[in-house]
């Protein structure tokens, strides 16, 4: 018995002496998930306080009265703090803006801001505000090094539709790619799950409390399917407008290619079973320092080989594709090709230019230019316009039935120099000199004046400011216009009395004064 006593005894010392380290264990694990917790709500709290509400008054462009401006609307989208104490936003969120305020994280103060870099290609915006006490209480975002990977987890923080406070919402990334969204300008986009909605816009995507992408899209038609656009774009973005003017991303314009996939085409053109690229089937690019030709074979772009489907890897996980590259690797507007003509290697460099060459191409978030003519107004058409026309199904049947060019050279490249359509597609003023015309239309694209083909809006001016013949004569490259025929004297006295009758205040938009007025 007493020897059982002193076991008992030695056992209940030996569990009071390790009393003391158990709880000392238990308090570290305490201390370290309260310090973790805090961190991890400080982590959270500096995001949210780098992202703010951008609040913008919109007046969007009138298409059928181009000389006025839609009735003025306000939206709102989200934006993040940046180094350099600016803030980063979507460019569609602050596009046609006359005011606009950004209101930090649960602040009630509205902070006046401007513009200063535009990319509606990439869909980006840079604002600058004249308060530096934002700057102070709400730090910037640090931006990620890298592109994340597939199944990485995402959160998305913003200020979307159906209340007024932050949102922060969860996903995962599903893929990267490489395409045309905005405007036809191919750019980096990363496809997230996360739910997004109106208002989300140039909100922040976040991993690992780095910024990944700045949100900027969602397919309306599917559940939980946004797009977000990486830092590595918004660098280039930053680096192009650092010096105050945004440029743009340089692109190969004007050629069609296609895979060599096919073992008829691959035996005519002699292309080693080893070799693999992208035929160039046409060329319609108007540099004459544009170096390919139909049926070269790209096989490199830089050191990057081309696969057969038009891809380059650029890494382990991530094929893109090889257009990628393009503004990546460009210098002093060019960008080297390694191509096989006639079984022979040949190393080019390749001329590139922020200028598209499509015919009908975006030229930025500007309003119409316009020239009125007696009862006639004329407009340059431009990718933006044109997309604003073609809102209604209604319209672009109309326009394929007759014929219009707005439709039949929708894909063409220009085949000269600042080529661009003019066309009318306001309803004519109503005057005496129009009796027995079809007032309404459609009218469309303009193809020549007294027989002289129209190259642009520029150039229609300037004809009809040199004209000195009795009659003008226009004609529209459709099938149901009518040709329209005015007395000179008539159609230029009747412009005064409809502008006046109609309170418009000018003939024309500010870049064509000069020219009108140097007749």
């Amino acid at each position: 018995m007493r020897f059982n006593r002193r076991k008992n005894n030695s056992v209940s010392n030996s569990e009071t002496g390790n009393c003391p380290i158990k709880i000392t264990i238990i308090l570290f694990l305490c201390v370290f998930y309260i310090v973790s917790a805090a961190s991890m709500i400080c982590a959270e709290d500096r995001i949210s306080q780098s992202v703010v509400k951008v609040l913008a008054t919109q007046r969007l462009p009138d298409i059928i009265k181009p000389w006025s401006k839609q009735t003025q609307r306000e939206i709102s989208g989200s934006g993040v703090i940046i180094e350099g104490g600016k803030i980063l936003t979507n460019a569609h969120v602050v596009a046609f803006a006359q005011q606009i305020y950004v209101q930090p994280y649960q602040s009630a103060d509205k902070i006046e801001a401007d513009v200063i870099a535009l990319s509606p290609e990439v869909d980006l915006a840079l604002l600058k505000i004249n308060n530096k006490e934002l700057f102070k209480n709400n730090l910037h975002l640090a931006f990620a090094d890298k592109l994340p990977k597939t199944k990485d987890p995402v959160s998305v923080y913003g200020y979307p539709m159906g209340g007024s406070e932050q949102s922060v919402t969860e996903g995962i990334v599903s893929r990267i790619e490489y395409q045309a969204v905005f405007y036809g300008v191919p750019s980096l986009l990363i496809q997230i799950d996360a739910a997004l909605n109106p208002g989300n816009s140039g909100g922040a995507a976040v991993a690992g409390e780095k910024l990944i992408g700045l949100v900027c899209s969602k397919i309306m038609a599917a559940e939980n399917i946004g797009f977000i656009i990486p830092v590595e774009e918004i660098n280039m973005f930053l680096k192009d407008a650092a010096d105050g003017k945004y440029e743009g991303q340089p692109m190969i314009s004007g050629i069609q290619v296609q895979t060599p996939e096919n073992d008829a085409l691959r035996s005519s053109l002699k292309i080693p079973e080893e070799t693999t690229g992208m035929v160039v089937q046409d060329v319609k690019n108007i540099d004459p320092d544009f170096l390919l030709k139909p049926w070269d074979i790209i096989t490199h772009i830089g050191d990057y080989p081309i696969d057969n489907e038009g891809s380059v890897r650029v890494n382990d996980d991530l094929r893109l594709p090889a257009t990628y590259l393009v503004p990546r690797i460009a210098k002093e507007g060019k960008v080297p090709l390694t191509i096989i003509r006639n079984n022979k290697q040949l190393k080019l460099n390749i001329p590139v230019s922020v200028e598209s060459q499509k015919l009908i191409r975006f030229q930025g978030f500007n309003y119409p230019r316009y020239f009125i003519y007696g009862p006639l107004v004329f407009v340059e058409l431009d990718q933006f316009y044109v997309q604003q026309l073609l809102k209604t199904d209604k319209i672009a049947l109309l326009l394929a039935a007759i014929g219009s060019p707005v439709i039949t050279r929708m894909s063409d490249n220009i085949s000269f120099k600042d080529e661009a359509l003019v066309a009318v597609f306001s309803p004519m003023f109503s005057h005496k000199i129009t009796k027995g015309y079809d007032t309404k239309g459609p009218f469309g694209v303009v193809s020549c004046i007294n027989d002289v083909p129209v190259k642009n809006l520029i150039h229609l001016v300037k004809t009809l400011r040199d004209n000195r013949k009795e009659f003008v004569v226009f004609k529209f490259a459709n099938l149901r216009s009518e040709s329209l025929v005015f007395r000179r004297s008539e159609i230029e006295a009747a412009t005064e009395e409809i502008l006046n009758e109609n309170g418009i205040r000018y003939q024309y938009s500010e870049d064509l004064k000069k020219i009108w007025s140097s007749k």
